[in-house]
């Protein structure tokens, strides 16, 4: 197996969702913390990593990736055999893309951006997140009324994708009371074989 390391932040979603499929894997991976509030992802050795900047990257022997759906595509496809994470049936393959595009949408721009306000004080729209948090937490709660997971009948990495951000909702005053089959969708991803959660910061309904 490959020396894997992964350049994280114990705080970012994106990391996470790295991290947990990883270890959803079963892949041995050294993590390496980069000092967001030193600057650390902006000097010249980890932009040679990631022109971009940002956490998390995916070292693989020779191999760099970069963004975490970019990651989480790659291990499925170098590491899961079965295809059970990223399936290769073209219907399921586009669902799982379609829910991709959710986390780097509606998500990053609802319950992140909310969380970030209140985790990293940043200069955002909270208001506004958290209007976008409700509207596709309400969509998600409607789309996991019938079923289990996110696409098909088994965990995919669009579950892995999605997870962070929304199980962390809270700490962006984002409750996700209203949403119960989200909060069982949620209680399935924690209870999979070797699942490790996100460092929780007690702010804003989590406080």
């Amino acid at each position: 197996m490959s020396n894997i390391k992964l350049y994280r932040h114990a705080l970012s979603g994106h990391a996470h969702r790295a991290e947990l499929f990883l270890s959803l894997l079963g892949l041995q991976a050294e993590l390496v913390d980069v000092d967001l509030a030193a600057g650390a992802h902006k000097q010249q050795e980890f932009l040679s990593k990631n022109r971009f900047g940002q956490v998390p990257v995916l070292e693989d022997g020779d191999v760099i990736i970069a963004d975490s759906n970019a990651i989480l595509v790659y291990l499925a496809q170098q590491y899961d055999q079965a295809g059970r994470w990223l399936p290769n049936d073209p219907m399921a393959a586009a669902e799982v893309q379609r829910f991709l595009s959710v986390a780097a949408g509606q998500i990053a721009y609802g319950p992140a951006t909310a969380r970030l306000v209140n985790v990293f004080g940043a200069a955002l729209d909270h208001a506004h997140a958290q209007e976008i948090s409700h509207g596709v937490l309400a969509v998600l709660d409607e789309h996991l009324a019938n079923r289990d997971w996110l696409v098909g009948d088994h965990p995919t990495i669009a579950d892995v994708a999605n997870f962070a951000y929304v199980a962390h909702a809270p700490e962006g005053d984002v409750s996700l009371s209203e949403y119960a089959n989200v909060r069982a969708w949620l209680a399935r991803i924690q209870a999979l074989p070797r699942f490790v959660p996100m460092q929780a910061t007690p702010v804003g309904l989590a406080a």
